[in-house]
């Protein structure tokens, strides 16, 4: 790697290389067989006479390796250093590294600021990351490139065949009007049995929709059976919801996604189950031999109980989700086994899994659960929920290892989301531009490749609520009520200005590295505060034309733009509203979103066409218009 000294802006900037020669730039990840050349590059006029790193594996002991000086060049010393990362850690590991220089009795340091820009300071207070990953590590190649469609199943489609409905189900026939049922204050207990009636069959009769948006993935909220609208209180991991379809309309969906070359991913609620489960079976409804009516059921050891049979561990404390104990060997094979229900159904056709909670879930069994996936299909990938740097992610007060080659392929890119907001409310390019590097330089280039880049979810209130104006966050500390919020909409002045500062989103999620994913409605226009109001139901017939446009032009672009699918990222310029940065190499997209009230000039040698608009570029960027500029 190197830290260099730009005659030119007076900055000092960060390189990276390995010595076979390769520009690994604004990297931090590398395999564990490589040999890395880190090199400082410092001004003479610095007067520093040694170098020394100070290596360490996280939580470890020091180590000072002295650089070399290698030459003076136009008044800039040298200096160099090997690294054998194989000497380092047999597999995988994770270490922090600063630069201390010497002259005289005086030290200072190259400290890092988002782990490839750096400053010189007096205390090493921000190390260097350097993430070593496994030899043989690979993410599944067929995700690049891809769009992902997320699918709240109850609120996506009815479909025109009958399924069964529950004795204890509730439905609400108003598709177009209805809000989703809600506890007055959030938080308190909700039966969530309240259904609008989507199902797979609809799934299935809109995958011509779907591919319409040049989505050829699908990620499907959870959908095996379960007494909730939501289902992330699973009751049989082996059924399909019936309401949804049950496991026929399961079937007839993979076979028919994969004629029209759409994969489905499924969302693995695997840290808990329902209380009313066929393995916890607290209300009797499964013959009463789950684990809290028999604690002599073989069920029992799946869960961790302080006191039989009410008092028990649970996601969140929340006693409808009792937490299952994976360090029971019956358990976790269930799950993650040869033959579990990973396995199962990846074997059945599904091209991988998006993980509920990763942070809650062993390494124990997210090391086997890997293998058993992997084991039945190479190619399915495996992203989990982190919503934090999932590089040096601590969670419940231990390191995760999430990204070094034996647990994820992705995780759900939730920083770039925040940072995009952030960017379009605050006009402050660096904040968007200091988490696009961060990202890049912390993960492997196989990961960020498949990162799952969200501006909604089930989780979130809608993108477009929060750029209209006033947050969710906001919107409660005002005072406002869920009932307040279950009603809110945006007027047409602020939709109109949401509008816009979503197509500058979109462009971001779509042209950034990664696998962009949009949130069902989000190109048509739907609005919604907290869960579950950011559930509300897909609006057939009412879209937002004018976003459902931009949206398919997005998806046709990534279908035809190679740079999209694994060229590299490089940074170029973020200076108040205005970011640029490009994808692929010399002919790669030069892509800029200017956050300005006030047009901005960015000049480029050559002649470029903005693909979003097919027009000639020009050298002016309009005030809150995003550009993807091609060589013409």
């Amino acid at each position: 790697m190197l830290i260099g000294y730009d005659e030119k802006s007076k900055e000092r900037v960060w390189v990276a290389k390995s010595v076979d020669g390769k520009d690994k730039t604004k990297f931090g990840a590398f395999r564990q067989n490589e040999t890395v050349t880190f090199s400082v590059f410092l001004p003479r006029t610095i007067g520093a006479i040694s170098i020394i790193m100070h290596l360490s594996e996280d939580g470890g002991e020091d180590r000072e390796i002295k650089l070399d000086f290698k030459q003076t060049k136009l008044g800039i010393d040298e200096y160099d250093v090997n690294l054998d990362l194989s000497a380092l850690c047999e597999s995988d590991g994770l270490f922090y590294y600063f630069f201390e220089l010497g002259c005289g009795e005086k030290r200072s340091y190259i400290s890092s600021i988002n782990n490839v820009d750096c400053e010189i300071t007096e205390r090493p207070d921000n190390p260097f990351r350097l993430l070593v990953y496994d030899n043989q590590f690979q993410t599944p190649r067929c995700y690049y490139g891809k769009t992902v469609y997320h699918i709240f199943v109850d609120r996506f489609f009815k479909g025109s065949k009958e399924t069964q409905i529950r004795s204890d189900a509730v439905i609400n026939s108003d598709w177009d009007n209805g809000i989703p049922q809600y506890a007055s204050v959030s938080g308190d207990t909700l039966s969530n049995n309240v259904f609008f009636g989507g199902t797979l069959y609809g799934v299935i009769e809109k995958l011509p929709y779907i591919k319409s948006l040049g989505a050829d993935v699908i990620y499907l909220s959870p959908i095996f059976e379960a007494r909730s609208n939501h289902k992330y209180d699973t009751g049989d991991y082996e059924h399909i919801d019936v309401m949804f379809g049950g496991d026929d309309a399961f079937s007839e969906l993979i076979t028919t996604a994969k004629e029209s070359g759409i994969k489905v991913i499924l969302d693995g609620v695997f840290n808990h189950s329902g209380d009313d489960s066929v393995y916890f079976d607290k209300y009797g409804r499964y013959g009463n031999k789950g684990a809290y009516g028999d604690i002599n059921s073989p069920y029992a050891a799946w869960y961790s109980f302080k006191k039989h049979p009410d008092e028990y561990e649970c996601w969140w404390g929340i006693d409808i989700h009792p937490r299952l104990n994976h360090s029971n060997d019956n358990c976790r094979n269930f799950f993650v086994g040869k033959n579990g229900i990973t396995a199962n159904y990846v074997k059945q056709g599904i091209g991988g899994w998006r993980l509920d909670v990763a942070d809650e879930l062993s390494d124990l069994f997210l090391d086997n659960l890997r293998e058993s996936v992997k084991c039945a299909d190479p190619d399915a990938i495996i992203i989990g929920e982190v919503w934090e740097n999932a590089a040096d992610k601590i969670a419940y007060g231990k390191r995760r290892r999430y990204l070094r080659g034996k647990q994820l392929d992705s995780v759900m890119n939730y920083p770039l989301r925040s940072a995009v907001i952030d960017f379009l409310r605050y006009r402050d390019a660096k904040i968007l531009s200091d988490t696009l590097i961060e990202i890049y330089s912390s993960y492997p280039k196989c990961v960020c490749d498949c990162l799952l880049n969200i501006l909604g979810t089930h989780d979130t209130e809608r993108i477009l609520t929060v750029l209209g104006g006033i947050c969710d966050e906001e919107a409660l500390s005002d005072g406002h009520s869920n009932d307040e919020l279950s009603e809110m909409h945006l007027s047409e002045k602020s939709k109109k200005e949401a509008k816009a500062l979503l197509k500058l989103a979109a462009v971001v999620q779509f042209t950034s590295y990664g696998i962009p994913s949009v949130f069902y409605g989000d190109e048509a226009g739907l609005e919604g505060y907290h869960d579950p109001f950011c559930r509300k139901t897909f609006p057939w017939g009412r879209e937002d034309t004018e976003l459902l446009q931009f949206y398919k032009k997005l998806g046709d672009i990534r279908k035809n733009e190679r740079a999209l699918c694994d060229g590299e990222f490089t940074h170029m310029l973020s200076d108040d509203g205005l970011i640029v940065y490009k994808r692929g190499e010399e002919n790669g997209l030069i892509i800029v979103v200017n956050r300005c009230e006030e047009e901005k000039e960015y000049i480029l040698k050559g002649k470029y066409i903005d693909i979003l608009s097919d027009k000639s570029y020009n050298g002016i960027v309009a005030g809150n218009t995003s550009l993807i500029l091609k060589k013409a």
